[in-house]
């Protein structure tokens, strides 16, 4: 076999491993310190309460080849933070996330709808109080970056829903308070 022979079955192989490689799965960790969970709740018809989830992780697989993917999300729900403790200590009670008895809400989804190569939204089972309900987060903003300091891939987004708190159980202060929750989720995940 000549070298040249010899040389191109290199090449072709490297190539061919290479895209494999590329097309494969892969798992990204949820960076706790680049996502955040926060909610929008009108208080009484008149301003809009906002809060945040301090504690969370997860997963995420993604096939960019295939546009494909699963995500699962935990959410500690005792981790709410308004910036106020004694509206927290009310989220908190029985009223609202019962997070005694209810310590985790979690989002698993293993449907990605993608536009080229952009994530547009992700459905899934978000499960809040014991209840599961199917919902979509669409994505007003995705990409992936190449992180110069961790020297890893990093993919993340800004995604958004509105469920209906009495859907899951949580009736406290209906009609009052109304009844539609704004989620939003910044996230960030690293490729592992």
């Amino acid at each position: 076999m000549s070298r040249f022979a010899l040389s191109s079955i290199v090449a072709a192989a490297t190539l061919a491993a290479t895209a494999a490689a590329q097309a494969a799965p892969a798992t990204y960790a949820i960076d706790p310190t680049h996502t955040f969970v926060t909610f929008e709740a009108k208080h009484y018809g008149t301003s809009t309460n906002r809060g945040r989830f301090d504690k969370k992780s997860g997963t995420i697989t993604l096939d960019k080849a295939a546009k494909t993917g699963k995500v699962e999300l935990t959410i500690e729900t005792g981790s709410i933070n308004t910036g106020t403790g004694a509206f927290d200590g009310h989220l908190k009670s029985k009223d609202f996330f019962n997070s005694e008895a209810f310590p985790t809400a979690t989002f698993v989804s293993d449907k990605f709808i993608f536009e080229g190569d952009k994530v547009t939204a992700v459905v899934g089972n978000f499960t809040l109080l014991g209840k599961t309900q199917t919902v979509t987060l669409k994505a007003t903003s995705y990409g992936c970056y190449e992180n110069a300091r961790i020297q890893r891939e990093v993919c993340g987004g800004d995604f958004e829903t509105t469920i209906q708190r009495s859907e899951y159980g949580m009736g406290y202060g209906l009609p009052f308070i109304p009844n539609d929750i704004k989620l939003l989720i910044q996230v960030e995940a690293v490729k592992q």
